[in-house]
């Protein structure tokens, strides 16, 4: 099989899980689809490395790119000038508003809780996977993740930290 052919899979079947983690962490359609073809490029360029990885599925290796090219769009001066507030219409939400409402609750979570919450509960991934994808020990990410669910308790029932 190709590279091409691999990353024509890859595209297949996650391409939309890429968009919508891009989506969510930046918040707009249109750079989340810049940054998820970016993500299958830069995936393409660099197969070789993970076809030397161990223990990597193509899953969690994409999700991490794609994070990474996030972060690298979110540090431009553009995208810090810009005005970045958008609009529930404009991100992918589940039809129930109870839904709705907890999602962009989590869109309000810091960067590192958030793509802990995101990778953990939105992905599916165990919490060995979701360290593993983010760089992290599993300490850390279950100290962000612990972190990260106080905040949105807290948010979800209306309260302050110290109630």
């Amino acid at each position: 099989m190709t590279r091409e052919d691999i990353l024509s899979e890859w595209m297949g079947q996650y391409g939309d899980l890429i968009t919508r983690t891009c989506c969510l962490y930046l918040g707009d359609r249109g750079l989340a689809e810049d940054a998820a073809q970016e993500t299958f490029l830069r995936a393409w360029r660099s197969m070789a490395q993970f076809e030397g990885r161990n223990n990597a599925t193509p899953k969690s290796w994409l999700i991490r790119i794609a994070i990474n090219t996030c972060k690298n769009i979110r540090r431009t001066a553009w995208f810090r000038k810009t005005d970045r507030s958008v609009t529930p219409e404009e991100l992918p939400l589940p039809a129930a508003e109870e839904d709705r409402t907890l999602l962009l609750t989590v869109q309000s979570l810091p960067d590192r809780q958030r793509e802990v919450v995101i990778l953990r509960y939105y992905h599916g991934m165990s919490l060995d996977e979701t360290a593993r994808t983010l760089g992290l020990s599993r300490s850390t990410a279950f100290h962000r993740l612990q972190k990260a669910l106080k905040s949105l308790r807290i948010q979800w029932e209306g309260g302050t930290e110290n109630e």
